[in-house]
């Protein structure tokens, strides 16, 4: 990871019950860190869409079910998974102040209402026809992807599984090498079931194993060729780290070198501004295609975009068709992607600024409360998202903050998971508006009632 190490780079490795980013495509609020086995959730942990995209890691998410116990049976009994799943929602629907919200909190009345209320609004054709196999509301969502981004032309994919593989299978064709440079902990590798080697026959290889971005001097070290090098910004399983511009600049230059092409996984690109001091269209511009999502960042409800030349898109289109990517009608995704590009997208450098704060507060009141080991990383977070790590087992911090939810109908944290040693576990924290009303002085008085039934619990399960 950019600044620390601590523990958050093992997710490589647990691939225990991935919860696919087509399931991520249920969020990124349940993507586990996983091998096949998809758990419908959004990178996060077990299929709640917990707010941040952690997956849920070999039957961990288990919460005791309605007894509220950690150790019951319900992390794999069906019938005791969906009770504690319900119970979950329940108390976080049931708060009153929540750091973050989850896309599955959301009531489907609620969710058609606010559609209802965008498709009134002239400015997104909502008087006009509904699309058909990608026409009218579609294609203007495309060309205002491709304005924004800076780029030639966008297409619009179902998933962002789909649009990054049909991407890397189209450069391998125009570069003619079928190796991916690309990192173990990218969305790529972790998330997407092989999907590059096993459907387009690619192959990788690594610039670096360290949990953090790789440098230009690894990418210009490999010693094999490689035609493409896919670089996902943030790198998610790593903290969501971010080189800095200088970094990134150079590892896009040592890769021209290398006469390759450069990908952008950018599903969380709309986010990176703050970070790098630039604008989408400057950023965006360093490499040859982009993938961006539409929920991750910005409460959509599904899709993504593929961006890059013309001639690429139009290849790309041809490939969606063949992959099974031409839906006959897609005008909710697009409206709503419509409107978070407008309402989400301007507020996205005050989620950023506001994750700051709150990293600081959760930082200093775990050591305040004397918690003997815990982690914020990164500890100034490059995003508005960020991991926190503690000493506990993930059921236990589960079922904490479920009672935390009900008893006082406050949600601090979501779903927890353990990806490295067992008894230490990670959940990926997201700040958008439900954060920005959260002081310093409320974060700390949070986790204090948050840590006062972890320690019950721990005392009370021995």
């Amino acid at each position: 990871m950019a600044d620390e190490t601590g523990g958050a780079g093992s997710g490589a490795e647990g691939h225990t019950d991935q919860v696919a980013d087509d399931a991520d495509d249920a969020d990124d609020t349940v993507e586990a860190t996983g091998a096949p086995g998809e758990t419908g959730g959004t990178d996060s942990t077990g299929g709640d869409g917990g707010g941040t995209d952690c997956g849920t890691t070999g039957g961990k998410a288990g919460t005791g079910g309605d007894g509220g116990g950690t150790s019951g049976t319900s992390g794999t009994d069906g019938d005791g998974k969906q009770a504690a799943r319900a119970r979950r929602i329940a108390a976080w629907h049931g708060s009153e102040r929540t750091l973050a919200h989850g896309p599955t909190e959301g009531r489907i009345a609620d969710r058609l209402a606010a559609l209802a209320l965008t498709a009134d609004d002239p400015s997104y054709g909502g008087d006009g026809w509904v699309d058909v196999y990608g026409d009218g509301v579609v294609e203007e969502l495309e060309r205002r992807v491709a304005t924004l981004l800076g780029m030639e032309a966008a297409a619009f994919f179902p998933t962002g599984t789909m649009a990054q593989q049909i991407a890397l299978r189209c450069w391998a064709g125009r570069t003619g090498v079928p190796v991916v440079a690309v990192h173990p902990l990218a969305h790529l590798e972790v998330h997407e079931r092989d999907a590059y080697l096993t459907v387009s026959g690619l192959r990788a290889v690594r610039p670096t194993s360290e949990p953090r971005p790789p440098t230009a001097e690894e990418v210009r070290d490999l010693d094999e060729p490689f035609g493409t090098l896919a670089l996902e910004l943030p790198l998610r399983d790593a903290g969501f780290v971010l080189p800095s511009w200088e970094e990134l600049v150079a590892v896009v230059e040592a890769a021209r070198e290398r006469d390759a092409v450069v990908h952008f996984d950018g599903a969380r690109l709309w986010e990176c501004t703050a970070h790098f001091g630039r604008e989408l269209p400057e950023i965006a511009a360093l490499a040859d295609s982009v993938y961006v999502s539409f929920y991750k960042s910005l409460d959509g409800i599904s899709g993504a975009a593929l961006a890059g030349p013309e001639s690429l898109v139009a290849e790309a289109r041809a490939w969606r068709h063949r992959y099974g990517g031409q839906l006959f009608q897609q005008w909710p995704a697009a409206l709503a992607a419509l409107a978070g590009l407008d309402r989400e997208l301007p507020r996205l450098p005050s989620y950023v600024a506001h994750a700051r704060v709150v990293a600081e507060a959760l930082r200093k009141a775990f050591t305040a409360a004397g918690v003997g080991w815990s982690r914020v990383h990164p500890e100034v977070p490059h995003t508005h998202q960020f991991q926190v790590w503690l000493p506990y087992p993930a059921a236990v911090l589960d079922e904490a903050g479920v009672r935390l939810a009900e008893e006082t109908r406050t949600t601090l944290f979501r779903r927890w998971q353990e990806p490295g040693p067992p008894g230490l576990a990670m959940t990926e924290v997201t700040v958008a508006s439900p954060a920005l009303e959260w002081t310093a002085e409320d974060v700390t008085a949070a986790v204090d009632a948050f840590l006062a039934r972890v320690r019950e619990l721990m005392r009370r399960d021995g």
